[in-house]
């Protein structure tokens, strides 16, 4: 079924207590802040209900809000922020004490903190923690190629801190950690998932979500945001929430804002959204 088409988050939300949303791709697009988000969940906040921001990041959360301070995003838009990284260090730790090879840039080094790891060469890991490309401004999974053959040969498990295939950076896509994940699963590599689309970051939101109403919340009545049909929309639909697609200038869909667009995106990754939009407003 095609999803409700709106133009503006008021005309649904009285049927939701909370929101799920995510960053990238419906926020900002790693460079701006969309016009009318921060408006759209802060008045949320105030008519209805505690808003979590969802995001498929390989870091913790807790480094999540100063980026978001930079890009424009008011603190008083969200309660909590919630990411791939969080439920990715539970994977972790899941496959510890072997030793670890550390796949990505320097930059998500704060995804180990507080972890007792023994980072190793690829011949001597037990295991790969990807939470992405090294350079991902000029590199792609296909330079990756020789490398992921090779880990595939000796039958090591990745973790995989960010399902997310690519992002819009400003006005063109990177690769993120899925790409690199879904490579290798190709190869026949067992790649292990935190992030959306699958569950353990969605019960996290809801423990999260509990701790701030001071109950457990249905989750019929959490309404997921996001912009990515195989992660956002799948996830939602998986885990038991409703949830709204965007596919305006910021999003991965770019160039699918009409209805037919959109529709046909959603029919291609084999997901249904209960609404649709081409951007967040209030």
């Amino acid at each position: 079924m095609p999803p409700r088409f709106i133009h503006r988050l008021s005309e649904i939300a009285d049927d939701y207590d909370a929101l799920l949303c995510d960053a990238w791709g419906v926020i900002h697009n790693g460079v701006t802040l969309f016009d009318g988000v921060d408006e759209a969940l802060s008045s949320f906040r105030k008519e209805r209900g505690p808003v979590v921001i969802l995001t498929n990041a390989p870091r913790p959360s807790s480094i999540i809000p100063a980026q978001l301070d930079r890009i424009g995003l008011s603190r008083g838009a969200y309660d909590a922020v919630v990411t791939s990284g969080d439920a990715t260090r539970a994977a972790i730790e899941s496959l510890l004490p072997r030793p670890l090879y550390r796949l990505g840039p320097d930059k998500d080094q704060s995804l180990y903190e507080g972890l007792n790891v023994d980072f190793a060469p690829i011949e001597r890991a037990g295991f790969i923690v990807c939470t992405g490309l090294e350079d991902d401004s000029r590199e792609t999974p296909a330079d990756y190629a020789d490398f992921l053959q090779r880990a595939a040969a000796r039958g090591l498990s990745m973790v995989c801190a960010n399902p997310d295939i690519v992002v819009r950076w400003g006005d063109r896509l990177i690769y993120c950690a899925g790409g690199l994940a879904e490579a290798y699963e190709k190869l026949g590599g067992n790649v292990v998932y935190g992030g959306k689309p699958y569950a353990p970051i969605y019960d996290l939101a809801c423990r999260r979500l509990a701790g701030i109403k001071g109950r457990a919340l249905d989750r019929r009545r959490i309404l997921a945001i996001g912009d990515g049909v195989k992660t956002d929309i799948a996830g939602a639909g998986q885990n038991g929430f409703p949830s709204l697609f965007i596919a305006g200038e910021g999003g991965v869909h770019e160039g699918a804002a009409d209805a037919a667009g959109i529709t046909l995106a959603l029919q291609r990754a084999g997901v249904a959204a209960d609404y649709a939009a081409g951007g967040l407003f209030w």
